[in-house]
């Protein structure tokens, strides 16, 4: 079961408990995470579930396809390590996965 760590834009840290398989967006509206809103309950067609993927686990968390590249133009303050909570997929290698919500989503 892999924990995440949401880091809130104030600094805020809460770690959550993750389920393999399920969406990060999935694992923060669970878990009543501030900062995710999900409008489109992971449909990959808002970008309210916006994050910022910290530096050491953006290999495992892979690359935005073009689908998402296109929603994260709606987003608010994109950075390059930008990527929309409801297409990470957790696995259990991704115990510790550490990431950062905007001040506001798109």
């Amino acid at each position: 079961m892999p924990k995440v760590t949401f880091i809130a834009a104030d600094g805020t840290r809460r770690t959550v408990d993750g389920e393999a398989g399920a969406s990060l967006m999935e694992t923060a509206i669970r878990n009543r995470v501030p900062g995710i809103d999900a409008e489109c309950g992971g449909a990959c067609s808002c970008a309210t579930c916006h994050v910022y993927v910290d530096e050491e686990w953006q290999a495992a968390t892979g690359k935005a396809k073009p689908a998402e590249e296109d929603m994260l133009d709606y987003a608010f303050d994109v950075r390059a390590n930008s990527r929309l909570s409801c297409q990470i997929i957790l696995t259990d290698t991704m115990d510790g996965l550490v990431v950062t919500t905007p001040v506001k989503q798109g």
